[in-house]
């Protein structure tokens, strides 16, 4: 496993960590690489089924047929 040292990390920095570590029961290294992980990791894709009801509450009183007429109209 690599290893990281950092120079002129800030001490702010380095005593909130040193809390949030503690708070989440980790070793600062953990919640370093934690932190990193979780800021680096792409987000999970949804299938489309997670995605069912999505923006529900913009299409509610909407008649799509409406709507799409509407819309083709306006590009002719």
């Amino acid at each position: 496993m690599a290893t990281l040292n950092i120079k002129s990390f800030p001490d702010k920095l380095y005593t909130k960590l040193q809390k949030q570590a503690k708070h989440d029961r980790r070793s600062l290294a953990q919640e370093i690489i934690h932190i990193l992980d979780l800021a680096i990791s792409e987000p999970a894709q949804l299938s489309i089924m997670d995605m069912q009801g999505l923006g529900n509450e913009i299409w509610q009183g909407v008649d799509a047929s409406k709507y799409i007429a509407k819309e083709r109209q306006a590009w002719d």
